[in-house]
Parts: C-alpha cells; structure tokens; sequence
C-alpha cells in the first residue's frame, strides 16, 4: 500500500460524487413539487 503526501491526495479525483448527489437533490425537488402540483390541481387525462 502506497501513502500519499499531502499534495498528492489534493489531486486525487473520482468518483462522481458530487454529480451524483446533485442529480438526486434535484429529482426529489422535482419529484415534490409534481406531488404538490397534482394534489392542488388535478387535470383529467385527455
């Protein structure tokens, strides 16, 4: 196993996740908000 100074752990990236949390935050904003919309403004399907 190699220990990695200070600078090199700095460069290290990966992963994705701030992506991936980003992505979720958002979907479950908008999840919620399609919720709410619905309940307050029911619209017959055509």
């Amino acid at each position: 196993m190699k220990h990695l100074e200070k600078e090199e752990l700095m460069n290290v990236s990966g992963g994705g996740y701030k992506w991936g949390l980003g992505a979720l935050i958002a979907g479950g904003i908008t999840f919620i908000v399609g919720l709410i919309d619905g309940i307050l403004r029911p619209l017959r399907c055509n």
